[in-house]
């Protein structure tokens, strides 16, 4: 009987993780190899064609997925990369270091406060490799349009000769500092866009182009929701 109890538990445990847990997956669709960070999950190398995949647990806040480029590891997976560093470890536990395109998810919980997951795409920091992130299921409730952010457009290629650093575009905010680029000091609640936001919002309508960019680029999906984090969509 404690047997038959025991296993009975466990079913329903797994079950109760199952339903908690969020499945995500970074997919691989550029013309190069990438190494992507993940805020929680580290980090691997992914070659063209290859995805990775990751259990998020429902309610995990402030998640984020980056791209990592020109990267070289040793066996022991201490090494460094041209952009999106996070330390100079394969195995992210700190954030990458700029220029990098984020995929940034708070995940929600049914039942838990609006049960909303907030997802966007930031080019606060740069760019680096174009990305999306897309809903694999719940697609006609998520909002705006049944979908999520992309910013698809090759910014490296377009970008202003000031901002450009090898296999990226820095942001304003990291290459000159200042409070009006930095949304600081006498910007931090009434930051303006520059005329460096404007060309990352042209490039990339969906994405954050500076710090205060929200009403365009805050997208909504419910709890429970699966998602493909996609480079190079």
């Amino acid at each position: 009987m404690v047997t038959q109890i025991s296993c009975l538990l466990a079913v329903v445990l797994f079950g109760l993780v199952s339903v908690e847990a969020v499945k995500l997956s970074i997919v691989n669709r550029c013309g190069y190899t990438v190494w992507p960070g993940a805020i929680p999950g580290g980090g691997v190398r992914l070659d063209p064609g290859q995805s990775w995949n990751l259990d998020i647990p429902a309610g995990t806040q402030a998640t984020r997925f980056w791209a990592r480029t020109g990267c070289n590891f040793d066996g022991s997976g201490r090494g460094s990369c041209v952009t999106g560093d996070c330390g100079n470890m394969k195995n992210c536990q700190v954030s990458g270091a700029p220029p990098t395109t984020l995929a940034e998810i708070t995940f929600g919980r049914n039942g838990v406060g609006d049960s909303l997951d907030y997802l966007d795409i930031s080019l606060v920091d740069g760019f680096n490799v174009p990305m999306s992130i897309q809903p694999t299921n719940n697609q006609n409730r998520c909002q705006p349009g049944g979908r999520g952010p992309t910013c698809a457009a090759n910014i490296n290629a377009q970008c202003p000769q000031e901002l450009r650093v090898p296999q990226g575009c820095d942001s304003a905010c990291t290459k000159f500092g200042g409070d009006l680029y930095c949304c600081r000091g006498q910007y931090t609640d009434n930051c303006p866009p520059t005329k460096y936001s404007r060309f990352f919002k042209q490039q990339c309508p969906d994405a954050y182009s500076y710090a205060k960019d929200d009403q365009t680029s805050t997208f909504t999906c419910p709890a429970g929701t699966n998602y493909d984090v996609v480079m190079c969509p």
